[in-house]
């Protein structure tokens, strides 16, 4: 979760109003989690790259970082079960998340 409010935090900076959202879903075999913020968005042609270890999709000197956060995050979560995703348009919205087995 810090890795993902981190980056809704980060990327919405710029922003003269930022909107971070965080929702979770009950659902019937899983929980979900949703980190939304209004930011740089990224553009979906690249969303498989997110979540790779020292992938960027902006430049080096537009956000600090080391690029691990979001491959911590998919490494974390499927060890437990379950998938990570993501959603975007470029320069408007970013919605990041998760899903975990429930609990039986």
């Amino acid at each position: 979760m810090i890795n993902l409010l981190s980056n809704a935090l980060k990327y919405s900076r710029t922003q003269l109003e930022a909107h971070i959202e965080i929702c979770v879903e009950e659902r019937p075999h899983e929980w979900a989690v949703f980190v939304r913020d209004n930011g740089m968005g990224f553009d979906p042609r690249y969303t498989n790259k997110l979540f790779g270890v020292f992938q960027r999709l902006h430049r080096h000197d537009e956000f600090e970082g080391t690029r691990v956060g979001l491959a911590n995050v998919r490494r974390i979560i499927t060890r437990h079960g379950g998938t990570v995703f993501a959603h975007g348009v470029l320069n408007e919205v970013a919605t990041f998340g998760c899903t975990l087995p429930r609990s039986r």
